[in-house]
């Protein structure tokens, strides 16, 4: 019998929803029972994603797959899967090999804020990767795309941190969308599906269904979903599906892998 792991998955988004209103509940009104329902629903809440992505975990160690750079111009690479994996420290949604990347082009070298205690937050046109152009990375179809999110303030200061894990936590519990945020999903053929997370607010070029081609502009990096500051958030994976899908390993043509911390260039003439 065919396990349904995306219903798994679907299941345990609905408890953890459950579980969110009834916790609220009971910071509001001290009911009897609430606080036993809440654990109870917190257990299906933690363990049906996770048992979901194990029923459809691979078998084998997948193969890295070569597509093109997302992005053009000079970035640096953070979160990478070149120095550990999981990259983000989880396999959830996917994760496993994703890459955040920051731009630091060379004539504004140095112009991106640096972390630290203060300012606690700032305008997006403070990050030079606000509004960069992002590029399929191959012939590809439009899956699922999101461009309605705001594109909040950095959270790029020690203080805002703190707030950050609290705001991360309410994210999840609103699905992987609240995470992501305006997002583009691409099939790119053979079980390989490419996220590009955190777009700039009605910056999204494209639509579900359509056809693009390797090098088409599908939207711009913003600030949106779980972020510090304007960055871009690439991955690939082996479903559709952020709840069950298992992340596959990438090479750029040209870069590689970038390290955390590595500068990497990409030329605008190069072929794509």
């Amino acid at each position: 019998m065919r396990i349904p792991v995306r219903t798994l998955g679907a299941v345990g988004q609905v408890m953890w929803w459950v579980f969110a209103g009834l916790a609220v509940t009971n910071l509001l009104f001290d009911i009897r029972y609430t606080y036993l329902i809440t654990w109870l629903a917190a257990v299906p809440a933690v363990v049906l994603p996770y048992v979901a992505r194990r029923l459809s975990r691979p078998h084998a160690e997948p193969v890295a797959v070569e597509v093109d750079p997302p992005v053009t111009g000079r970035w640096l690479g953070h979160n990478s899967p070149a120095d550990k994996v999981p990259s983000h420290g989880t396999r959830g949604l996917g994760q496993a090999y994703a890459i955040d990347i920051l731009a630091e082009p060379e004539d504004r070298a140095g112009a991106r804020p640096a972390f630290g205690w203060w300012p606690l937050m700032r305008r997006n046109a403070h990050f030079p990767a606000f509004g960069e152009p992002l590029f399929a990375v191959a012939d590809a179809t439009v899956v699922r795309t999101g461009a309605k999110r705001r594109d909040h303030l950095s959270r790029n200061s020690w203080p805002a941190m703190v707030y950050l894990l609290f705001e991360g936590a309410l994210r999840s519990i609103g699905g992987p969308y609240w995470v992501v945020g305006n997002h583009v999903l691409l099939d790119l053929g053979d079980g390989t599906y490419a996220l590009y997370a955190h777009l700039k607010r009605g910056s999204v070029t494209v639509r579900a269904g359509e056809r693009v081609r390797a090098g088409q502009v599908l939207g711009r990096c913003g600030n949106s979903g779980n972020t510090t500051e304007p960055h871009l958030h690439f991955q690939l994976m082996d479903s559709d599906d952020l709840r069950i899908a298992h992340g596959v390993p990438f090479r750029w043509r040209g870069v590689g892998v970038p390290a955390a911390g590595e500068y990497f260039t990409v030329p605008e003439t190069a072929p794509r």
